[in-house]
Protein backbone atom coordinates (compact mmCIF):
# COMPACT_ATOMS: atom_id res chain seq x y z
CA UNK A 1 0.00 0.00 0.00
CA UNK A 2 1.64 3.30 -1.10
CA UNK A 3 1.96 6.15 1.33
CA UNK A 4 0.37 9.43 0.36
CA UNK A 5 2.76 12.47 0.24
CA UNK A 6 1.50 15.88 1.25
CA UNK A 7 3.01 18.10 -1.45
CA UNK A 8 1.83 21.25 0.25
CA UNK A 9 3.92 20.54 3.35
CA UNK A 10 6.93 19.70 1.20
CA UNK A 11 6.54 22.94 -0.78
CA UNK A 12 6.28 25.03 2.39
CA UNK A 13 9.36 23.33 3.80
CA UNK A 14 11.35 24.03 0.67
CA UNK A 15 10.30 27.68 0.62
CA UNK A 16 11.25 28.13 4.27
CA UNK A 17 14.62 26.48 3.68
CA UNK A 18 15.36 28.68 0.65
CA UNK A 19 14.36 31.79 2.58
CA UNK A 20 16.60 30.76 5.48
CA UNK A 21 19.52 30.20 3.09
CA UNK A 22 19.02 33.57 1.43
CA UNK A 23 18.79 35.31 4.79
CA UNK A 24 21.94 33.60 6.02
CA UNK A 25 23.86 34.56 2.92
CA UNK A 26 22.71 38.15 3.22
CA UNK A 27 23.54 38.17 6.90
CA UNK A 28 27.10 36.90 6.49
CA UNK A 29 28.04 38.59 3.24
CA UNK A 30 26.46 42.00 3.45
CA UNK A 31 26.91 43.00 7.01
CA UNK A 32 29.70 45.57 6.49
CA UNK A 33 28.66 46.82 3.07
CA UNK A 34 25.13 47.49 4.10
CA UNK A 35 26.13 49.20 7.32
CA UNK A 36 28.86 51.39 5.71
CA UNK A 37 28.00 54.87 4.54
CA UNK A 38 29.56 56.13 1.32
CA UNK A 39 30.28 59.61 0.01
CA UNK A 40 30.20 60.35 -3.69
CA UNK A 41 33.08 62.11 -5.42
CA UNK A 42 33.94 62.84 -9.01
CA UNK A 43 37.24 63.10 -10.84
CA UNK A 44 38.18 63.88 -14.44
CA UNK A 45 40.90 61.93 -16.22
CA UNK A 46 42.71 63.43 -19.20
CA UNK A 47 44.19 60.09 -20.25
CA UNK A 48 42.72 56.80 -21.43
CA UNK A 49 40.97 54.68 -18.77
CA UNK A 50 41.39 51.44 -20.69
CA UNK A 51 41.32 48.53 -18.25
CA UNK A 52 39.22 50.38 -15.68
CA UNK A 53 35.84 48.73 -15.08
CA UNK A 54 32.79 49.49 -13.00
CA UNK A 55 33.20 48.48 -9.36
CA UNK A 56 36.96 48.71 -9.75
CA UNK A 57 38.54 49.37 -6.36
CA UNK A 58 39.41 52.83 -5.10
CA UNK A 59 42.40 52.77 -2.77
CA UNK A 60 43.77 55.41 -0.44
CA UNK A 61 47.51 54.85 -0.01
CA UNK A 62 46.99 51.18 -0.82
CA UNK A 63 43.96 50.69 1.47
CA UNK A 64 40.70 49.89 -0.32
CA UNK A 65 38.16 52.58 0.58
CA UNK A 66 35.55 52.43 -2.20
CA UNK A 67 34.50 51.53 -5.72
CA UNK A 68 34.18 53.13 -9.15
CA UNK A 69 30.46 53.79 -9.50
CA UNK A 70 30.27 55.29 -13.01
CA UNK A 71 32.50 55.84 -16.05
CA UNK A 72 31.39 58.34 -18.70
CA UNK A 73 32.78 61.01 -20.98
CA UNK A 74 32.88 64.41 -19.33
CA UNK A 75 29.89 66.56 -20.33
CA UNK A 76 30.96 69.21 -22.80
CA UNK A 77 34.59 68.02 -22.95
CA UNK A 78 35.41 64.93 -24.99
CA UNK A 79 39.07 65.14 -23.95
CA UNK A 80 38.25 64.06 -20.40
CA UNK A 81 36.65 61.02 -18.78
CA UNK A 82 34.35 61.54 -15.80
CA UNK A 83 34.65 59.01 -12.99
CA UNK A 84 32.09 58.85 -10.21
CA UNK A 85 33.56 57.29 -7.06
CA UNK A 86 31.85 55.89 -3.98
CA UNK A 87 34.23 56.34 -1.06
CA UNK A 88 33.65 55.30 2.54
CA UNK A 89 32.49 58.07 4.78
CA UNK A 90 35.32 59.31 6.97
CA UNK A 91 38.06 58.73 4.42
CA UNK A 92 40.44 61.75 4.68
CA UNK A 93 39.91 63.18 1.21
CA UNK A 94 41.61 66.60 1.36
CA UNK A 95 41.83 69.50 -1.08
CA UNK A 96 45.34 68.37 -2.05
CA UNK A 97 44.39 64.72 -2.57
CA UNK A 98 45.20 63.47 -6.08
CA UNK A 99 43.56 60.58 -7.97
CA UNK A 100 45.83 58.43 -10.16
CA UNK A 101 45.22 55.44 -12.41
CA UNK A 102 47.30 52.46 -11.33
CA UNK A 103 47.74 49.01 -12.83
CA UNK A 104 47.78 45.98 -10.60
CA UNK A 105 50.87 43.89 -11.34
CA UNK A 106 50.94 41.94 -14.59
CA UNK A 107 47.21 41.30 -14.70
CA UNK A 108 46.50 44.67 -16.29
CA UNK A 109 43.62 45.37 -13.92
CA UNK A 110 43.34 49.12 -13.36
CA UNK A 111 42.16 50.83 -10.20
CA UNK A 112 42.03 54.37 -8.81
CA UNK A 113 44.72 55.31 -6.29
CA UNK A 114 44.24 58.32 -4.00
CA UNK A 115 47.50 59.85 -2.85
CA UNK A 116 48.73 63.04 -1.26
CA UNK A 117 46.58 64.83 1.24
CA UNK A 118 48.55 66.51 4.02
CA UNK A 119 47.37 66.27 7.60
CA UNK A 120 46.68 69.98 8.04
CA UNK A 121 44.89 70.46 4.71
CA UNK A 122 41.13 71.12 4.85
CA UNK A 123 38.64 68.45 3.77
CA UNK A 124 37.45 68.52 0.15
CA UNK A 125 33.98 70.00 -0.32
CA UNK A 126 31.85 70.53 -3.38
CA UNK A 127 31.61 73.91 -5.03
CA UNK A 128 28.36 75.62 -5.97
CA UNK A 129 28.67 74.72 -9.65
CA UNK A 130 29.47 71.06 -8.91
CA UNK A 131 27.16 68.18 -8.16
CA UNK A 132 29.79 66.34 -6.08
CA UNK A 133 33.23 67.23 -4.72
CA UNK A 134 35.85 66.95 -7.48
CA UNK A 135 39.18 65.28 -6.73
CA UNK A 136 42.22 66.52 -8.63
CA UNK A 137 43.97 64.10 -10.96
CA UNK A 138 47.58 63.48 -11.94
CA UNK A 139 49.30 61.51 -14.70
CA UNK A 140 49.64 57.79 -14.18
CA UNK A 141 52.94 55.97 -14.15
CA UNK A 142 52.46 54.78 -17.74
CA UNK A 143 51.71 58.32 -18.89
CA UNK A 144 54.80 59.66 -17.16
CA UNK A 145 56.92 56.93 -18.73
CA UNK A 146 55.42 57.65 -22.13
CA UNK A 147 56.18 61.37 -21.79
CA UNK A 148 59.74 60.68 -20.62
CA UNK A 149 60.44 58.16 -23.39
CA UNK A 150 58.97 60.49 -26.01
CA UNK A 151 61.15 63.37 -24.77
CA UNK A 152 64.20 61.09 -24.73
CA UNK A 153 63.58 59.90 -28.29
CA UNK A 154 63.04 63.50 -29.41
CA UNK A 155 66.35 64.56 -27.85
CA UNK A 156 68.15 61.59 -29.40
CA UNK A 157 66.68 62.41 -32.79
CA UNK A 158 67.70 66.06 -32.44
CA UNK A 159 71.21 65.05 -31.34
CA UNK A 160 71.50 62.68 -34.29
CA UNK A 161 70.47 65.42 -36.68
CA UNK A 162 72.98 67.84 -35.14
CA UNK A 163 75.77 65.26 -35.42
CA UNK A 164 74.88 64.55 -39.03
CA UNK A 165 74.86 68.29 -39.76
CA UNK A 166 78.23 68.69 -38.01
CA UNK A 167 79.89 65.79 -39.77
CA UNK A 168 79.30 66.96 -43.31
CA UNK A 169 81.76 66.28 -46.13
CA UNK A 170 83.94 69.33 -45.44
CA UNK A 171 84.20 68.63 -41.71
CA UNK A 172 84.92 64.96 -42.30
CA UNK A 173 87.78 65.90 -44.65
CA UNK A 174 89.08 68.41 -42.09
CA UNK A 175 88.98 65.78 -39.33
CA UNK A 176 90.76 63.33 -41.62
CA UNK A 177 93.53 65.87 -42.32
CA UNK A 178 93.80 66.69 -38.62
CA UNK A 179 94.22 63.02 -37.73
CA UNK A 180 96.89 62.70 -40.41
CA UNK A 181 98.73 65.73 -39.00
CA UNK A 182 98.53 64.27 -35.51
CA UNK A 183 99.99 61.02 -36.79
CA UNK A 184 102.89 62.91 -38.44
CA UNK A 185 103.46 64.88 -35.23
CA UNK A 186 103.53 61.70 -33.13
CA UNK A 187 106.09 60.12 -35.49
CA UNK A 188 108.22 63.29 -35.39
CA UNK A 189 108.14 63.39 -31.60
CA UNK A 190 109.06 59.71 -31.44
CA UNK A 191 112.01 60.29 -33.80
CA UNK A 192 113.24 63.23 -31.69
CA UNK A 193 112.69 61.58 -28.35
CA UNK A 194 116.41 61.60 -27.50
CA UNK A 195 116.71 65.34 -28.20
CA UNK A 196 113.58 66.07 -26.19
CA UNK A 197 114.89 64.01 -23.24
CA UNK A 198 118.23 65.85 -23.44
CA UNK A 199 116.49 69.24 -23.50
CA UNK A 200 114.38 68.30 -20.50
CA UNK A 201 117.49 67.14 -18.63
CA UNK A 202 119.29 70.41 -19.42
CA UNK A 203 116.27 72.38 -18.29
CA UNK A 204 116.19 70.40 -15.04
CA UNK A 205 119.91 71.09 -14.42
CA UNK A 206 119.39 74.77 -15.19
CA UNK A 207 116.55 74.91 -12.68
CA UNK A 208 118.75 73.20 -10.07
CA UNK A 209 121.59 75.67 -10.70
CA UNK A 210 119.14 78.54 -10.50
CA UNK A 211 117.79 77.25 -7.21
CA UNK A 212 121.34 76.82 -5.87
CA UNK A 213 122.31 80.33 -7.00
CA UNK A 214 119.14 81.72 -5.48
CA UNK A 215 120.08 80.11 -2.17
CA UNK A 216 123.68 81.39 -2.28
CA UNK A 217 122.92 84.99 -3.26
CA UNK A 218 121.57 86.02 0.18
CA UNK A 219 124.74 84.70 1.87
CA UNK A 220 126.94 86.54 -0.65
CA UNK A 221 125.00 89.74 -0.05
CA UNK A 222 125.46 89.32 3.71
CA UNK A 223 129.23 88.86 3.32
CA UNK A 224 129.49 91.94 1.07
CA UNK A 225 127.43 93.88 3.61
CA UNK A 226 129.83 92.84 6.35
CA UNK A 227 132.80 93.93 4.19
CA UNK A 228 131.16 97.30 3.53
CA UNK A 229 130.55 97.75 7.23
CA UNK A 230 134.20 96.88 7.92
CA UNK A 231 135.43 99.40 5.36
CA UNK A 232 133.09 102.01 6.78
CA UNK A 233 134.32 101.29 10.28
CA UNK A 234 137.94 101.49 9.12
CA UNK A 235 137.27 104.82 7.39
CA UNK A 236 135.74 106.24 10.55
CA UNK A 237 138.71 105.02 12.64
CA UNK A 238 141.26 106.52 10.26
CA UNK A 239 139.33 109.77 10.14
CA UNK A 240 139.16 109.99 13.90
CA UNK A 241 142.86 109.16 14.16
CA UNK A 242 143.74 111.82 11.63
CA UNK A 243 141.61 114.40 13.43
CA UNK A 244 142.94 113.65 16.91
CA UNK A 245 146.67 113.66 16.09
CA UNK A 246 146.50 116.79 13.91
CA UNK A 247 149.48 115.56 11.88
CA UNK A 248 151.01 118.29 9.78
CA UNK A 249 152.97 116.01 7.50
CA UNK A 250 152.20 116.32 3.80
CA UNK A 251 151.71 112.56 3.42
CA UNK A 252 149.09 112.44 6.17
CA UNK A 253 147.28 115.42 4.64
CA UNK A 254 147.31 113.70 1.23
CA UNK A 255 145.95 110.47 2.78
CA UNK A 256 143.14 112.37 4.45
CA UNK A 257 142.19 114.39 1.36
CA UNK A 258 142.54 111.65 -1.30
CA UNK A 259 142.42 108.17 0.20
CA UNK A 260 139.50 108.65 2.56
CA UNK A 261 137.07 109.89 -0.16
CA UNK A 262 138.04 106.90 -2.31
CA UNK A 263 137.37 104.52 0.58
CA UNK A 264 134.02 106.19 1.16
CA UNK A 265 133.14 105.86 -2.52
CA UNK A 266 134.12 102.15 -2.36
CA UNK A 267 131.79 101.64 0.60
CA UNK A 268 128.92 103.34 -1.26
CA UNK A 269 129.49 101.13 -4.33
CA UNK A 270 129.63 98.02 -2.16
CA UNK A 271 126.31 98.99 -0.60
CA UNK A 272 124.75 99.48 -4.08
CA UNK A 273 126.11 96.09 -5.14
CA UNK A 274 124.57 94.53 -2.03
CA UNK A 275 121.16 96.06 -2.84
CA UNK A 276 121.38 94.84 -6.46
CA UNK A 277 122.24 91.32 -5.35
CA UNK A 278 119.34 91.32 -2.89
CA UNK A 279 116.91 92.44 -5.61
CA UNK A 280 118.30 89.79 -7.99
CA UNK A 281 117.91 87.13 -5.31
CA UNK A 282 114.28 88.18 -4.74
CA UNK A 283 113.47 88.05 -8.45
CA UNK A 284 115.12 84.65 -8.85
CA UNK A 285 113.23 83.32 -5.82
CA UNK A 286 109.89 84.46 -7.31
CA UNK A 287 110.69 83.54 -10.94
CA UNK A 288 113.74 81.25 -11.45
CA UNK A 289 113.08 81.18 -15.21
CA UNK A 290 114.36 84.77 -15.49
CA UNK A 291 117.89 83.34 -15.94
CA UNK A 292 116.74 81.54 -19.10
CA UNK A 293 114.28 84.02 -20.63
CA UNK A 294 115.53 87.33 -19.26
CA UNK A 295 113.51 90.00 -17.47
CA UNK A 296 110.07 90.73 -18.92
CA UNK A 297 109.64 94.10 -20.61
CA UNK A 298 108.08 96.75 -18.38
CA UNK A 299 104.48 97.66 -19.13
CA UNK A 300 103.98 101.04 -20.78
CA UNK A 301 102.18 103.70 -18.83
CA UNK A 302 99.09 105.58 -20.05
CA UNK A 303 99.81 107.66 -23.16
CA UNK A 304 103.17 105.98 -23.89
Amino acid sequence: MEEKVNFAIVGIFVLVLVAALIGGVLWFSSGKSYRTEYDTYQTYMKESVAGLNLNAPVRYRGVEVGRVQKITLAPGNVEQVQLTLSIEHGTPVKVDTVALLQTHGLTGLTFVELTGGSRDAPALKKQRSEEFPVIKTGPSLMTRLDISVTALLTNLNRSSENINALLDDDNRRAIKHTLADIEILSHTLAARQAAIDSGLSNAARAMENTARLTGELPQLAIRIQHSADAFDHMSDEVKRAATSTRVTMDSAQQFTNETLPELHQLVVELRDLTGSLRRLGGELEQNPAVLLHGKAAAKKGPGE
